[in-house]
């Protein structure tokens, strides 16, 4: 081999290695197109990023500060931006639309591609909000895209500058519909898609009260809400969630369910508190008196609240002695407080079955035969019977469930 065929190879191999580090682009970047940078250098007025492939690009620093004037990012960091334009072979990003003469040629660039665009809210309108946008553009965000729920506060809004997606853009700039919940929902999407890989269920979170409901709470729990229902808040019966929670209570809670699908995340306040029954025996005994209050009334009987997350049922039989009743509101009321006595704890069911300490006899009217055998299922139901038995009468069921069993001998 020659010197001039060993210059050749040396040659080729060297422009094989030129292209393998210096390759083409695959293609040609659109106004508008959606790409992720990282941030290689900040300077007083640039923020210069590299996107891969010794191809690079820059964004106006501005774009980057809070309205304190501080900067958000960091070098080394990843952001997502929009391709704009290319300058003398250099490329111009942006996060979103800002103001001036050059914002305004991209605006309809920014409809099309879907480019964030800065704007601020001046006044309300019929319907929504007139915003400027890229100077002294007005442009119209109708009340139901000015956030995720419909704010009350409308007047919150005026003088606040926010980020926009354009729906609309028509007569060249004249006719503008804007929208902040398009912004709001895109973020909620991204931080979601992140929740998913830390959440799980069991897991204990801090949460924010954001809105009661007579059905729960609304909770956020970094960025995301779930829902702590009524019956989750505490071991104990809740009427009214207003005398249990605040908006702006901070709460330790369980993950109960996670349904991404549905885009619904169940939470309670009570998985995290000492269950009532646990030693449900060592604070009370059968044939002990105590004091209750009645917490809700029905057709067979009243259920009384002993502590919290512990009631009994005083049966409808045990209330009127000798007298036919057919609602246990005939006696008691929600609230009252009560003498009562237990006749029997089922540790395993959570039930606990009482009379009333002053009662002198079983309390059971006689009279009518197919309404006795209905209290009797009542009962039978409630203490956990499952076999079938001729009915009786309810005093020979409850001398037979709690007569004390003799010892075999």
């Amino acid at each position: 081999m020659d010197n001039q065929e060993q210059v050749g190879i040396v040659e080729e191999k060297s422009f094989a290695e030129f292209m393998a580090e210096n390759p083409l682009e695959k293609e040609w970047l659109q106004p508008g197109q959606k790409v992720q940078a990282r941030i290689v250098k900040l300077s007083p007025e640039w923020i210069f990023i590299d996107l891969g492939g010794k191809s690079e690009g820059y964004i106006d620093r501005k774009e980057y500060l809070d309205p304190e004037g501080n900067l958000t990012v960091k070098e080394g960091e990843t952001v997502t931006v929009y391709f704009l334009s290319s300058r003398n072979s250099e490329k111009l990003f942006t996060c979103k639309i800002g103001r001036g003469d050059a914002a305004k040629a991209y605006l309809e660039d920014a409809w099309h591609s879907g480019i964030p665009i800065e704007g601020k809210i001046s006044k309300e309108t019929k319907g929504g909000l007139e915003v400027v946008i890229a100077g002294d553009v007005r442009a119209f965000c109708p009340f139901s895209q000015t956030g995720l729920t419909r704010s009350e506060n409308i007047a919150d809004y005026i003088g606040k500058t926010l980020p926009f997606k354009i729906m609309e853009y028509a007569e060249q700039g004249r006719n503008v519909i804007i929208s902040h919940r398009e912004i709001l929902q895109e973020e909620r999407a991204k931080h979601k898609e992140g929740l998913k890989e830390v959440l799980k269920e069991g897991m204990i979170v801090t949460g924010k009260v954001m809105s009661l409901h007579n059905f729960g709470a609304f909770v956020d729990i970094g960025g995301i809400q779930g829902l702590l229902p009524l019956s989750e808040i505490g071991w104990d019966r809740a009427a009214d969630i207003n005398s249990l929670l605040a908006v702006g209570d901070e709460l330790s809670l369980s993950i109960l369910k996670l349904d991404w699908d549905a885009d619904k995340i169940s939470l309670s306040l009570k998985a995290n508190l000492a269950d009532p029954w646990t030693n449900i025996e060592k604070n009370f005994s059968k044939g002990a008196c105590l004091t209750g209050r009645v917490s809700s009334l029905t057709n067979f009987g009243a259920f009384v609240s002993l502590s919290a997350g512990v009631e009994g049922l005083i049966h409808i039989s045990k209330l009127a002695k000798g007298k036919r009743i057919k609602h246990a509101n005939e006696i008691l009321a929600k609230g009252q407080s009560v003498e009562v006595r237990i006749e029997a704890i089922d540790v395993e069911k959570k039930r606990i079955s009482l009379t009333m300490a002053t009662a002198d006899g079983e309390g059971i009217d006689t009279a009518g035969a197919e309404e006795n055998a209905e209290k009797v299922e009542d009962l039978r139901k409630y203490m956990g019977e499952t076999k079938s038995t001729s009915f009786g009468s309810l005093g020979d069921l409850l001398k037979s469930k709690y007569a004390p069993k003799s010892n075999p001998r």
